[in-house]
Formats: structure tokens, sequence, C-alpha cells
């Protein structure tokens, strides 16, 4: 099948669209790496066996006039926590944590009848949540980028096309002019969704007016931030809408080749794109004359090996080319002097992927969502100390309140909220203050309160965490992916880890406090890369933020949080002390002595605060203070 002018994609859209229309029932297991992990393909295959058995399994071709039920394997429903996840339309039926053995009951009651299955369903406060859209964590998200995902087979391009995929190409190629592209989304107000938020329309006039013939478009998949995976989920879910905006990327800025970076660690995200690509090939929208527009677009993936830097786009750039991944001085900047030497479009995956939306429903569209500096919508990764975790979006300008309480469903067990963990490595922290908790979530405000979006990773902290520990293990994780090219991140991550764990471990004093500021500050405004400069970013806000937390580990030498194992003390309670011995019988090193039947005593000289004796005492008589 060969689509060769805007007409035959209008034709095959009705025909795909037609051809959904009559799978009576629509069954999307989901197949994102969460719920892969849990169990879904078990659950797929289970499903696909018992519809088959039925003779009612429709055919995945969508040229075939094939009625019936389709069990398919969807990209990333977003509702993480309660995985793996299915859904059934059109009811839009969500089941949670579904298991093999529930595949018999999904199938007799709402497969044959159209029933519910409510042991399954989501349950809050009382309430039984029939239909995914009700939900709370998905009531208040708005899903734009995220659209698809979770809604139609990831790997059938006929789906997609039928969703109306690709057809942004229509517009671009029969009424507009590589410059009207480029004016189309700076008017829209894009802007870089990896971090930096930089205008996107901008970036893209910028390599369309370079004199040197050959540009390139390239795509940063490689999305380094623990706890981030909203970029691997969108090329898992819907990975056709991030080839569409490289193509219009493409179109607009004058490159005719275009590279996705994808980190070697996201293997089934790499599995799509793949087949994504054939697919795309294979029907005429990627390769020589696209559309019988006198366009030529061809796209190749390349795999990261997974080094934090290579996120910084000189050294992305450099590690396609084979070279290690350093950052090099800029400027020349990437638009002028990127991939091969040659003017580069770069951008990250959820920023491609809200291209198509822009072309095709206009920017006016498009600004009816977010803040005026800051339009469109952002896809969070939500994890940390929250009810609900997952893959969320929401427009930009919503608060944190919105996203930790009413999406996340709050804090569990009962705890306070303490702060938010925003933009990984690269961001800040942002404590329960109500300038920060009422604060807009937009690049601007966030600049403000020194964060940063990022690439949207957002870590929810309760009171039970050390905020001196937050910032050790980020520095932790800078310091070991420091490329090592300049001295201020080389040597200063180093330094600044040394610092922080000098103060966890019960030996820092207040001139070190002093000292990590320095550092930090130096760092910040010397380091050669952006990534290097935002290196800082969680010790800076956590020491203005948290300084009282700081001062009582360099002043009172304690952990207010209870984290820090060196600053604790563990203590036998003479009154609920049985005198069993199994305490001393399991210290590794010897610190507990005592007689049978009478109180044993802990030597906090020789003890390392394992736990060891905690665990095993059965009287709750021993405790960290």
């Amino acid at each position: 099948m060969f689509i060769k002018t805007y007409a035959d994609l209008e034709a095959y859209e009705e025909i795909f669209k037609n051809s959904l229309s009559k799978q009576r029932i629509k069954v999307l297991v989901c197949g994102g790496t969460g719920c892969v992990a849990g169990g879904s393909i078990d659950i797929y295959n289970e499903l696909t066996r018992l519809v088959n058995e039925n003779g009612n399994l429709a055919s995945v071709d969508l040229v075939k006039e094939d009625e019936g039920t389709s069990v398919k394997k969807s990209g990333c429903h977003g509702f993480c926590e309660a995985g793996p996840l299915v859904r059934i339309e059109p009811y839009n039926y969500l089941y949670l944590r579904v298991k093999t053995e529930d595949c018999k009951d999904i199938f007799d009651e709402t497969i044959l009848k159209g029933k519910p299955v409510e042991r399954l369903m989501h349950h809050e406060n009382g309430r039984l949540y029939k239909t995914q859209e009700d939900i709370p964590f998905y009531h208040k998200q708005t899903r734009l980028v995220l659209e698809n995902c979770g809604h139609m087979d990831a790997e059938n391009i006929q789906e997609c096309i039928g969703r109306g995929g690709y057809k942004s190409l229509i517009q671009i190629f029969s009424s507009m002019q590589p410059k009207d592209v480029c004016k189309a989304i700076q008017d829209s107000g894009l802007r870089g969704r990896g971090g930096g938020g930089y205008p996107a329309g901008k970036k893209w006039s910028q390599v369309l007016s370079q004199a040197n013939p050959v540009k390139y478009v390239v795509c940063n998949g490689d999305e380094g931030d623990p706890g981030a995976f909203m970029d691997r989920s969108i090329m898992e879910g819907d990975p056709h809408k991030i080839i569409e905006g490289m193509i219009i990327a493409g179109y607009a800025a004058g490159a005719h080749t275009g590279y996705i970076y994808v980190r070697a660690e996201y293997p089934l995200a790499v599995e799509r794109l793949k087949i994504a690509i054939e697919q795309a090939e294979k029907y005429g929208l990627l390769g020589k004359n696209i559309l019988s527009s006198g366009f030529d677009f061809d796209l190749h993936i390349n795999k990261g090996a997974g080094a934090f830097v290579c996120g910084e786009g000189s050294a992305l750039t450099a590690s396609i080319e084979g070279d290690r991944g350093m950052p090099r001085v800029k400027p020349p900047r990437t638009v002028e002097h990127g991939l091969f030497s040659c003017p580069t479009v770069l951008n990250n995956v959820e920023t491609f992927a809200n291209v198509p939306f822009i072309i095709s429903k206009g920017v006016d569209e498009y600004r009816k969502y977010g803040t005026k500096n800051s339009p469109g919508t952002k896809a969070f990764a939500l994890t940390g100390n929250v009810v609900n975790t997952g893959l969320i979006e929401v427009p930009m300008g919503t608060t944190l309140r919105e996203v930790v309480f009413d999406i996340g469903g709050g804090i569990p067990d009962g705890k306070r909220f303490k702060a938010v963990q925003i933009g990984g490595p690269s961001g800040g922290c942002l404590t329960f203050d109500e300038s920060h908790l009422d604060m807009p979530l937009s690049f601007d405000s966030l600049k403000k309160a020194g964060a940063m979006i990022g690439s949207g990773g957002l870590v929810v902290m309760n009171e039970d965490t050390c905020m001196v520990e937050v910032a050790r293990f980020f520095m932790s994780f800078t310091q070991r992916e420091s490329c090592g090219k300049c001295i201020p991140c080389r040597e200063g991550t180093k330094r600044m880890l040394e610092i922080l764990e000098k103060i966890i471990s019960g030996r820092g004093t207040l001139e070190d406090l002093d000292l990590l500021k320095e550092i930090a500050d130096t760092v910040k405004h010397t380091a050669l890369c952006g990534l290097g400069k935002t290196a800082a970013n969680p010790v800076l806000s956590t020491l203005e933020c948290f300084y009282d937390e700081y001062r009582a580990h360099v002043v009172d030498k304690v952990c207010p949080s209870k984290q820090c194992k060196k600053l604790m003390t563990i203590e036998i309670d003479s009154n609920l002390c049985m005198g069993c011995s199994k305490c001393a019988r399991n210290c590794p090193v010897n610190a507990i002595s005592g007689k049978i039947k009478e109180t044993f005593t802990i030597d906090a000289k020789k003890c390392i605060k394992c736990g060891a004796c905690i665990e095993s005492c059965a009287f709750k008589a021993i405790k960290e203070v």
C-alpha cells in the first residue's frame, strides 16, 4: 500500500476510520514498559485466545471488512500506580491491577454481555468509578500529546491514519511555505519541552535562514533524569506523532534527514519507532517525494549508551557522529553548527509531538490551553510519596496543589506534604509554602522560584524525607554523570558531594554550609554546558528552602527526618526489653551486651546502625532516636 497524493491519504483515512467503527468492542491492553513488566503481555495473549476461541476476533488489518472484538497492545494509559491496565471500548471501562486469571471474567461479563467487572474498577472514598474519564486521576488532565496513548494500537499505522494521523502534512505541503510553518509554530508560543523552554518556532526559523544547503532535524529522546518517563511513553504509545512532527520540522527548516536519539535502556521505544518508520516508508509517508509534494525526508534511529550528558545538544550530536558525547563551547549554536557541522533543529520528543496539533487545529486553538507565555500542555512523570503515581498531562499554569492533591490523590498514610523536586538533577525543590504549592507550573514561574520544568520529572516528598539527603542523591548522580570536560563541573560536583556526605555523616560545620553555597554558585555561573550550569540547583534550592534542616545536621548533629543513619542513635527501652538476647545474637559487630532476663545495652561507639537489632526484636524495645 502506497499513498501518493493528498486524495489517497484522505481516502484511506475514511476507510480506516470506518473499519475501526465496525470493531464492536475494542480491548486495549496497556503495552507500555511499566505494565509489560507487570505481566500485561500475558494478559493480552490470554484475552486474544479467549476472543479467538469464540470466533469473534476482528482483524488488525483495517483494509479488511471485519467486525467483532479487537484486542490490542496500546501505549501507556498513564495510571501506572494501578497497572496492568485494560480499557474496554465503547464502554470506556478501565480495569486496574489486572491479572491473567481475571481475563475469563472480563471476557464473560464485559466482552460477551457488556457488563462491568466492578471489582477491577477504581474505588475512591467509597465511590465506584466505572469509566476512565471520570476517575479523579484523569478528570483534571488535558491530554493533547498523550491523546492516542492508551487508545490505539501503538504498532498499527492504519489506526493512526484512521485517527487523523499525518493529515497535517496535506496542509503544509498544499498551502504553506517553510517560512509560514515556522511562523505558525512561533505564533503558537510552543516552547521546547526538554528543559530550557526555548521558542521552537524561533529555532526553526534560525535554521531555515542558514545558507548551508545541508541541514538536519534531531529528536532528543535520551531522557536521562531519574524518575522521568514522559518521552519514553510517547515513543512507545504514539510514535507516528513524533515522525509527523519531525517531517513538518524538516520541511519548515529545509532539512531532508532526521535522527531520533534514544537511550539504549528504552528497548520497547526503539522497537516501536523502528516499526513506525518502516510502516511510514511503506505507505509513502517517509522517503522520496512525500505525498507528491517534491519534499524528501528520511529518518534514522541512533541508540545512546546511557550518558546523562548526552541530553545536552552538542554532546548528543557528537554521539550521533560516533565521537564521545561531550559538550563544546558555544557559540556557535546548534542552529548554526550542529550535526556533522551543519545547521540543526534539535528538539525533544514532546516538543515534536505538539506540532501536528498546532498545524491541524490552528494556532488559536492551541493557545486556548496554558498561559500567555507558556501555551499548551506539559506531560509530567508524577512519582514519589503520592497516592497516584504515573504519567499525566496538564495545561501549563496548573498549580502544584492541583497536581499533587487532585490528580495525585495527596500523600499516602496520612503523612504531611513536604516538597516537590521538579526537573530532575537539573531542577530544584519547591517547598510546602503557599507561594510554591499554589504556584502555576510554567517556564517563567518556576524560573523565578529557582527551579525549572526540565523534561518533566516531578517527585513528591513527604515529611519523612531528609532534604540534605535529597541534595546528596542528586549530586551523586550528577557527579557520576559529569563528562569531566570542564573544571567547574568535574571538580565542583565532586567537592559538593564530599561536603554533603560529610554533613549527613555528622562531621559537617557551619563553615561547610558557606563553602557549599559558594561552590554551587561558582559551578552555576562557570560550567561549560547547560547540564553543568544546573547541576547545583538541588543544592541551592534546598539550602534556601530548608536551611534549618542543614543547620540541624551540622550544629545539633541530628537529622530532623531521622533518615541519616550516622546521625541516629539506637537505644533499648529498659521498660520493654525482656532480656531474650536475640538482638545481641543478630548484631554483626557485637555491640550489644547483657544478661538473659535482664535489660541489654548498646555500645554506641561500636554500633554501625545497621538496624538488624530493631528487626529482630519481637517486643519493639529497640528504636532509633
